[in-house]
């Protein structure tokens, strides 16, 4: 233990340059008569950790000392290369940031973190999709998270300041949960005009937790997009296909004799479950509710009128 207190202790100095033994108890939690001993004993190991007397001193690292210890195992190191590395592609930050790990990290580790960071490739376009670019208010936004600054910008015809708390990227599409005078709220980054990085700042609530926000959004909005429910029957070898369409709100059931799967899906309207399942024609059965049997048999006559002629 007392060896990872000391390494914590080093990296603390580097970041802070001068400390107080009592800051540095604060900071690991510990007592200032242990704080005082372990600087004493990092002095002693041979860095160059050096008491500065008076009124402002402290204990300093002098000459711009640095630590070659990451701290990681070798299993964390390749963990956050995996993560890390399809993230290089397009970051010239991230890439000088892992590259700098790497030469810090020990030379056992090094070939094996490296092919964690040429493991994966992400591209993130679909079949036949053009690929997203993150959107130019990202970097301006993630800038106001970190400085803690307030924005401003227009949505929906509206103009808004706001709080940024946190980033979230879901399937190439960006969103902001930020504090506003009217309480968390979440914004979309492709609806959001003329961004505005203010220079007034704020404070995050302590008990915000970025996770535990985005679950919730999440919930709410699942919840929304569910709120209608059929059930169909579909041959066994296409129910891939309707799950690929509707994801978590699709739910088969056991395989019938005929071949056919019971299978429970949920959108928001009746209308939205008949829209995707009409390209099926009667190769998809809805036994229920009888909602979206009459919006699929309105398409269907909305069709044949259509191209009856031809």
């Amino acid at each position: 233990m007392r060896a990872e207190r000391l390494v914590a202790a080093l990296l603390f100095m580097q970041t802070r340059g001068r400390v107080t033994a009592a800051e540095l108890a604060r900071e690991l939690e510990i007592s200032v008569a242990t704080a005082r001993r372990d600087l004493e004993a990092l002095s002693a190991a041979g860095i160059p950790v050096y008491p500065q007397p008076g009124r402002h001193g402290g204990w300093q690292l002098v000459g711009g000392a640095r630590t070659d210890l990451s701290g990681l195992t070798a299993r964390e190191a390749q963990a956050l290369f995996l993560l890390a590395g399809p993230s290089a592609e397009s970051s010239e930050e991230i890439k000088a940031a892992l590259r700098k790990l790497v030469r810090a990290l020990p030379e056992t580790y090094r070939s094996s973190v490296q092919a964690a960071a040429d493991a994966t490739l992400i591209d993130p376009a679909r079949w036949g999709a053009l690929s997203r670019e993150r959107p130019d208010e990202v970097r301006q936004l993630q800038a106001a998270i970190v400085g803690r600054q307030r924005v401003r910008f227009d949505y929906r015809g509206a103009s808004r300041s706001a709080d940024p708390w946190g980033l979230i990227d879901k399937d190439g599409v960006w969103y902001l949960i930020a504090g506003t005078a009217q309480g968390r709220r979440t914004f979309r980054l492709d609806r959001l005009g003329g961004l505005e990085v203010t220079a007034e700042t704020f404070e995050r609530p302590d008990d915000f937790d970025l996770d535990t926000a985005w679950g919730e959004v999440v919930g709410a909005m699942e919840e929304r997009r569910s709120r209608t429910w059929a059930t169909v029957l579909i041959p066994a070898r296409f129910v891939w296909v309707l799950r690929d369409h509707f994801g978590r709100h699709c739910h088969p059931g056991a395989e019938a004799e005929d071949g056919r799967v019971r299978v429970r899906v949920g959108a928001a309207t009746p209308l939205d479950i008949a829209r995707t399942l009409s390209g099926w024609g009667a190769t998809v059965e809805v036994l229920e509710p009888s909602s979206v049997r009459a919006e699929l048999a309105d398409i269907g006559t909305e069709l044949r009128a259509l191209y009856a002629s031809e």
